[in-house]
Parts: C-alpha cells; sequence; structure tokens
C-alpha cells in the first residue's frame, strides 16, 4: 500500500488551524453583511426567514467545526504531547493519525451537515428559477448520494480499528473519496443548471428589448460562487486521491468556504439590485412630453386619426411576496421569469 506523503500532521494541525480561523473570520463579516442585505430588503413585507435560516445554520456549523479544530489541536500539541501512544506512533503525531478520535469523528460530521445545506440550497434555488420539479430530480438523487456516502464516511471512521492511524485505509477511504467525488459532481451539475437558466431567460430578455439584460450580474454571481466551491473540492478531492495529507489543511478550509459561497450571492445580488434601481430612479425625472405632437391639429383630425398608446418594457429588480424576483415588467404573461434566489 502506498504510504500518505507531504507534510507531516502536526504541522498539518496548525496551518489548518490558522488558514481556517483566517477565512472563518472573513465568513462571520460576510455573515453580519448577509443580514443585513436581507433585511435591508425586506423592511416592508418582512425578513426572508428561509435564507436567514439557512444563514444562521452555516454560520453555527463553521463555528462549531473551529471551535473542534482548536481543541483538537490544543490536546495534540499540549494535552496529549508526552502521553499519547499508538500501536507505532506516539506523541503529537500519533494523535493526528487517529481517526478514530472524538474530535476529528465530530469535525466530519459538522462537514457533512456543512455540505448537504450547501449543496441543498444550489438545489433549492434551481427549482426556483426553473418552477420544475422534473428538473431537481437527479440534482436531488446527487444530493441523496452525498448524503449516503457522507453517512459511510463518517460511520467508517468512527469504527475505525484496524488501520486507524491511516485515513487512506480500505475501510475509510473509499467512503470519503467517493463522498468527495459526489458532493463535487452535485456542485457542478445543479451550478449547470441554474446558470443556464439564468442565462436562458437573460437572452430572452435582452431580445426582446435589444439591450443587455439585467440578469447577467446574476449569471456572474452564480458562476462565480460555484467555481470558488468547485476547485476547492477538486483541489482536495485530487490530494485525498494521491494520498496526500494536504487536503486535512484543504477540507478545513472548505467549511467556512461553504458559507462564503452562499453569502456572497446573497450579497452580491443585493447590490447588483440595488444599482438597478438606483439608474431606474436616476432617470425617473426624465418626463417625456406629447403635447407638441398634437399641436395644430383639428378636432376632426384627432378624431380621425387618434394617437395610439405607446408600450413600453422596462425590464428592473422588484419585489414580490417578500421575495426577490427578476422579472421583464413589460413581457407577456407566458414570457418565462425566474423566481427568487435569495
Amino acid at each position: 500500500m502506498t504510504q500518505p506523503n507531504g507534510i507531516p500532521l502536526d504541522t498539518a494541525a496548525i496551518v489548518s488551524t490558522v488558514l481556517e480561523g483566517i477565512i472563518y473570520g472573513f465568513s462571520v463579516l460576510m455573515f453580519i453583511g448577509t443580514l443585513w442585505a436581507l433585511m435591508q430588503r425586506r423592511l416592508s413585507s418582512g425578513v426572508n426567514r428561509r435564507m436567514t435560516s439557512v444563514a444562521c445554520l452555516l454560520l453555527f456549523f463553521s463555528t462549531a467545526h473551529m471551535v473542534i479544530d482548536i481543541i483538537r489541536t490544543q490536546e495534540g500539541l499540549v494535552r496529549y504531547r508526552d502521553t499519547f501512544k499508538s500501536p507505532t506512533l506516539s506523541g503529537p503525531v500519533g494523535f493526528f493519525s487517529d481517526v478514530a478520535q472524538w474530535s476529528f469523528v465530530y469535525k466530519n460530521m459538522l462537514y457533512m451537515l456543512q455540505t448537504l445545506v450547501g449543496d441543498g440550497v444550489v438545489i433549492y434555488r434551481c427549482y426556483v428559477v426553473w418552477q420544475s420539479w422534473y428538473i431537481i430530480v437527479v440534482p436531488v438523487l446527487l444530493w441523496g448520494s452525498v448524503a449516503t456516502t457522507g453517512i459511510g464516511s463518517v460511520y467508517s471512521i468512527s469504527r475505525a480499528t484496524t488501520n486507524q492511524e491511516n485515513i487512506f485505509a480500505p475501510g475509510t477511504g473509499p467512503w470519503i473519496t467517493a463522498f468527495l467525488a459526489a458532493t463535487l459532481f452535485t456542485n457542478i451539475f445543479s451550478t449547470s443548471l441554474l446558470a443556464y437558466r439564468i442565462w436562458a431567460v437573460g437572452r430572452q430578455v435582452s431580445n426582446l428589448q435589444s439591450r443587455k439584460s439585467v440578469l447577467s450580474p446574476v449569471l456572474r454571481i452564480i458562476l462565480d460562487a460555484g467555481v470558488l466551491y468547485s476547485i476547492s473540492l477538486l483541489a482536495a478531492l485530487l490530494c485525498f486521491v494521491a494520498k496526500n495529507r494536504g487536503h486535512y489543511v484543504l477540507l478545513d478550509m472548505i467549511m467556512p468556504i461553504i458559507s462564503i459561497t452562499f453569502y456572497m450571492v446573497i450579497i452580491r445580488i443585493t447590490m447588483a439590485k440595488s444599482a438597478s434601481q438606483g439608474a431606474i430612479q436616476g432617470t425617473s425625472g426624465f418626463t417625456p412630453r406629447f403635447s407638441t405632437m398634437s399641436r395644430g391639429r383639428t378636432f376632426e383630425d384627432q378624431q380621425r386619426y387618434p394617437l395610439k398608446p405607446m408600450e413600453v418594457h422596462i425590464t428592473q429588480l422588484t419585489e414580490t411576496n417578500g421575495e426577490g424576483l427578476l422579472k421583464d415588467e413589460g413581457a407577456s404573461p407566458t414570457s418565462a421569469s425566474p423566481g427568487p434566489l435569495v
């Protein structure tokens, strides 16, 4: 069996905790910004409780994971530094190699829950913009595979007896590989469905109005969040397949990254909406005057050749049922428009 390679486990524990702490601090700031954005947009119709609950849940999982990592680092480097013994290793390296430690089991359980929530939000957004249960059948099945492999990974780690000092062992390695691959494919597939729908509707709106659609910034936001998460997952999966201990660092960093990808979508869509409304309000002071068109016309001319009303199409961000809605105000009732994304 190929031996694990990469940085020593005690070094990996320090590096992962420090990097996770930095990203976690940034995610807390973005959480505050997310609450502000949600309340800013719902002052007249009430706070979006669904998205607020998800934001709080992601922060809770990230905080609990951060606390466990700090405790685990303290136990491995200080408390059990000279007393921890294992069949082949001892000291800090032996402690961090033991996958059956309660701290390692619980932090992986939190990572699984965080992943399920993050992937579930992307699938929910797919349903919102498509407004069809048939579209999300495959993403939901993929989400079920993430849950199954995640539970299997946590269970195999908690029950590890032989080869408990090797996370890449046959008893745990295949479960973790399957879990990382399942969540990567789920994220890519769901984000692709979401991005395609927004692109298709934006293209339809821009063709009708012969100008750039307001949905283009939203599409970039969704793609940015999806790419950030996918690259992190791909790096962690490649490290694990290559049996490189760097995956310890990457997995700890992904915890707050999942929260950040959720927060950045809400904050940036709110900013894009505010900019769009500001542009519309900036032109609201212009009032066209058509009185000169009827000057010099007799009453008989006005009756014989009446002026027809002109229909104006304006695409803007509006509020419907307390949730942000991207729609074409002048489009026909049959024209497709995505539902609330946040």
